[in-house]
């Protein structure tokens, strides 16, 4: 049996047109906020809503796991005067 893991991975993006987009890679959850804190807070309340009462094993996942958040960022690149 493949050992479980603690992390649910997910990335925050800009959205296309405004806000943030999350989304996981290991459960099907994908949400939005205006901010990067309210975006990080609905991703937690969207995994919690998404697990709540499955076994997480089903998932690949321990009991408890944590969110692990990546933040992509576009580089601020130095303008010629």
């Amino acid at each position: 049996m493949p050992e479980l893991r603690q992390n649910i991975t997910a990335t925050i993006r800009r959205g296309d047109t405004s806000g943030f987009i999350g989304e996981c890679l290991e459960v099907a959850v994908v949400t939005q906020g205006a901010t990067v804190d309210e975006t990080i807070e609905n991703l937690r309340g969207a995994v919690a809503l998404h697990l709540d009462g499955e076994d997480p094993a089903d998932f690949g996942l321990r009991d408890c796991p944590t969110l692990l958040v990546t933040i992509e960022v576009q580089p601020s690149y130095a303008k010629a005067s």
